[in-house]
């Protein structure tokens, strides 16, 4: 996609973190953007923010656990705008829980709240908009936002839902290849980055709470894991230049290619798997690494 100026973008998870830089980036190239999110008032600060810097956004709030949400979305961006172009399924959440526990003793909530944010908003992104896209026939972009945890070892419900969005997001690179479409489409895969996705438990749903206490040890151990990391903005910025050219993995760490590839190699050694997990991260962190 190499024309962006007048042209719509939509972001979900658009209030902060990455949606928002991604929000803010699309903006900046003179683009529409929806913004959407779970959190009214954070969502209403984002585009009072971009509105005072004259950009045309509006903000939708949005579930995208719910199917009929984003299809709402999807109805008031193309009333607003008349076309979308760009659709960043964005949105995520992740879960604390006791890295301790066996996948088999993860209760059924964290894995109904994390799927239901992490892979199902994304396919519901897909059959909300891709209909559209196809039909205006003209060029766009979609992104969907995995994460290394989606190239890594790991079995609890973050790693699973990002594992899951990779295959999906490539079986959409060769869906869309194979109808000819003029729609590009990216896999996000960021390792940690200077965000409050381990705050995400303000807007889980109360009927999916646990009410774990152990986890909340964990959480304190990765936010300050994503204070280390990257800034959303330098995340956007490398996600603006993979969609014009039209880059369908965006690994924007490469201090983790060595990690990735480590894994890959050993899936072809035919080895035991890999672990990962939170003692290992703390001992990179500390040795003085990216993350």
């Amino acid at each position: 996609m190499q024309s962006f100026e007048g042209k719509t973008a939509v972001v979900t998870g658009a209030a902060s973190g990455i949606g928002l830089a991604l929000a803010e980036r699309f903006a900046a190239a003179r683009m529409q953007v929806v913004l959407a999110d779970i959190q009214q008032d954070a969502l209403d600060r984002a585009v009072r923010t971009l509105e005072e810097r004259q950009h045309r956004v509006i903000g939708v709030v949005t579930n995208t656990m719910v199917k009929e949400s984003i299809e709402a979305l999807a109805e008031r961006a193309i009333a607003e705008f008349g076309k979308v172009h760009v659709l960043c399924n964005n949105a995520g959440v992740a879960t604390a829980a006791d890295p301790s526990l066996g996948v088999w003793e993860i209760p059924d909530k964290d894995w109904q709240w994390v799927m239901g944010v992490n892979f199902w908003g994304v396919l519901y992104g897909l059959q909300a908009f891709v209909p559209h896209m196809l039909a205006h026939g003209e060029e766009g972009h979609i992104v969907n936002t995995a994460s290394l945890a989606g190239l890594m070892p790991g079995g609890g419900p973050y790693g699973v839902s990002k594992h899951g969005v990779l295959v999906l997001s490539e079986g959409l690179h060769r869906d869309l290849k194979l109808r000819n479409a003029k729609i590009g489409a990216s896999v996000l895969c960021p390792g940690f980055v200077n965000t409050q996705i381990f705050d995400a438990e303000r807007n889980r749903p109360t009927e999916l709470a646990t009410g774990a206490a152990s986890a909340a040890a964990f959480r304190e151990v990765g936010r300050a894991m994503l204070a280390q990391g990257k800034p959303p903005a330098e995340i956007a910025e490398t996600v603006f230049t993979s969609v014009a050219q039209d880059r369908f993995y965006i690994l924007p760490h490469p201090s983790w290619d060595g990690t990735v590839r480590a894994r890959v190699e050993h899936v072809l050694s035919r080895g035991a798997p890999l672990t990962m997990d939170f003692e290992d991260l703390a001992r990179r962190r500390a040795a003085g690494e990216q993350l």
